[in-house]
């Protein structure tokens, strides 16, 4: 009978021993599994982290060029405005200093390119927009692309009624070539006045030249707002850009 108890004793011991050891070996197996994900899931957030800041880095040197571009054709516009002040009085017959009339007839109606850097956002789409982990600053980054750079673009290159030299550049030379004096390079060197127009004709050129001036003043209006918009993106990026290095 002693003998018996001291079995089962025995046996009591070993299942309470494998019970401890297949515990210690399931909780090992499991705090294993858990580190691995845990490892491997703050290699990814590192990975995101660092194409995200690349990416964002990306994006703002393109945004540099943006409001570089920006700015030339803004200088473009307000030439054209210039211009055409110039025309108006040239027409009316007052004095006007011809001594750039050549560049002047040019930028009259000359019309001008929406090149914006795509690059940076084209690499984040490819990753995933979701790579930006602020919420405003994704958002700014796609309205800019997607909506403001759009209208950029379609004011600019697409309006058939907002392109000044198809629309106009045509009648108003057909009605100026006569007073226009060549050297012999073939170069525009003066407009002759006085300029004898009848009266429908001059108003026929001074309506060409209100639309021209009224396309150019709302695409600098837009140009200004779309500026604002680069602007605000960029402060944003240097913010999360910043935050990243602390």
């Amino acid at each position: 009978m002693h003998q018996t108890n001291k079995q089962n004793a025995g046996t009591k011991k070993t299942r309470t021993s494998n019970w401890r050891s297949y515990l210690f070996e399931f909780l090992s197996i499991f705090v294993g599994i858990t580190l691995a994900f845990a490892l491997n899931n703050w290699n990814e957030e590192r990975r995101d982290g660092i194409s995200e800041k690349k990416i964002l880095q990306e994006i703002r040197n393109g945004l540099q060029l943006d409001l570089h571009d920006i700015s030339v054709n803004k200088s473009g516009h307000t030439l054209g405005i210039q211009s055409i002040k110039l025309f108006r009085e040239l027409i009316e017959n007052n004095p006007v200093d011809q001594s750039n009339i050549g560049r002047m007839y040019t930028v009259l109606t000359r019309d001008f390119n929406s090149i914006m850097n795509l690059t940076g956002y084209e690499s984040l789409k490819s990753k995933g927009l979701e790579i930006i982990k602020d919420d405003d600053v994704r958002f700014q980054v796609i309205s800019l692309y997607d909506y403001y750079y759009q209208i950029i673009y379609k004011i600019e290159e697409e309006a058939i009624e907002m392109q000044s030299f198809h629309n106009y550049f045509s009648p108003i030379n057909e009605l100026l070539h006569p007073y226009m004096q060549f050297d012999d390079l073939g170069q525009l060197q003066t407009i002759q006045q006085p300029i004898e127009l009848h009266e429908s004709d001059k108003k026929r050129i001074y309506s060409f030249l209100w639309r021209i001036e009224n396309n150019r003043l709302f695409k600098l209006q837009r140009y200004g707002l779309i500026e604002e918009k680069i602007q605000a993106l960029v402060k944003a990026i240097d913010r999360v850009l910043k935050h990243s290095k602390s």
